[in-house]
């Protein structure tokens, strides 16, 4: 209880960043990142590339339609939301886990001007950087396949960019938590695979029973899928700025969180 008191007080205090040293710590990891970004981009891009492959092409044989679109048309566009959201979760958790830990690299950057808060903040914006470019690469096979129909399409930088958000702060929260490597396990299987399976990728939300179909719209894949599909269909409709608000909202209240539980992981 005191625990959940503290991080509430924090979240009213006013956090301590500097939007250029954050950029700094961005920038250091975008140089790691040219290094191994071959093997990073192949690992991230080719499980959704398998799963169009293995759903679009063989399981859709057997499915006619689905809302009017073929079943390719149907998975494609979820899977750059999906691609987006593995990117950044495992950036997240095990790499920031790492940079933490063992390679004592937050240790080294705080002993800088560099406070806590830009340190955490970078991560974020670094978190959210790959989740963007590995949806932006699947959004290519998607342009290959010529599934996409409209210019609108180009739009979807912006549900991408705070679905990635909010991934990175909640995959910095458990972060925070967790004791070990092993730990992530827990984070996979018990919420972003249940979120993969269940969020409107693979099928509606209508097919669920109708006591679960409220708990889609509970993740920010869902609402991600939602804006994602039809802008990239040219299906665009008024219900799309709903989704929009749902992720801001979500993004901006799970940004401070992070910011007090990485610095309290550190501090311990």
């Amino acid at each position: 209880m005191a625990t959940i008191k503290s991080l509430l007080r924090n979240m009213l205090t006013k956090p301590d960043i500097n939007l250029k040293l954050s950029l700094n710590v961005f920038s250091r990891n975008l140089r790691v990142f040219r290094k191994t970004w071959k093997a990073n981009l192949m690992f991230n891009f080719l499980e959704p590339m398998l799963y169009l492959w293995a759903m679009g092409f063989g399981l859709g044989v057997y499915i006619s339609q689905i809302n009017g679109l073929t079943y390719l048309e149907f998975l494609a566009p979820a899977l750059i939301a999906s691609s987006a959201m593995f990117a950044t979760t495992y950036e997240m958790t095990y790499s920031s886990f790492a940079r933490m830990g063992h390679e004592k690299i937050f240790h080294g950057i705080v002993v800088t001007p560099v406070s806590m808060d830009d340190i955490v903040f970078g991560e974020i914006l670094y978190g959210t950087f790959k989740g963007v470019i590995y949806g932006l690469v699947f959004f290519l096979v998607v342009i290959f396949f010529g599934i996409v129909k409209s210019p609108l399409s180009l739009m979807l930088i912006l549900p991408l960019t705070l679905m990635a958000l909010i991934f990175s702060n909640l995959s910095l929260i458990w972060t925070s938590i967790a004791p070990n490597y092993d730990s992530f396990g827990y984070f996979f299987t018990l919420f972003i695979s249940p979120m993969f399976l269940f969020s409107g990728v693979f099928f509606p939300i209508e097919s669920l029973p109708i006591g679960l179909q409220f708990l889609p719209g509970l993740t920010p894949l869902y609402h991600t899928v939602a804006i994602i599909r039809p802008l990239v269909l040219g299906q665009v409709a008024w219900d799309l700025i709903g989704h929009l608000i749902w992720l801001t909202v979500v993004a901006l209240i799970t940004l401070r969180i992070p910011l007090i539980m990485v610095k309290n992981k550190l501090i311990k």
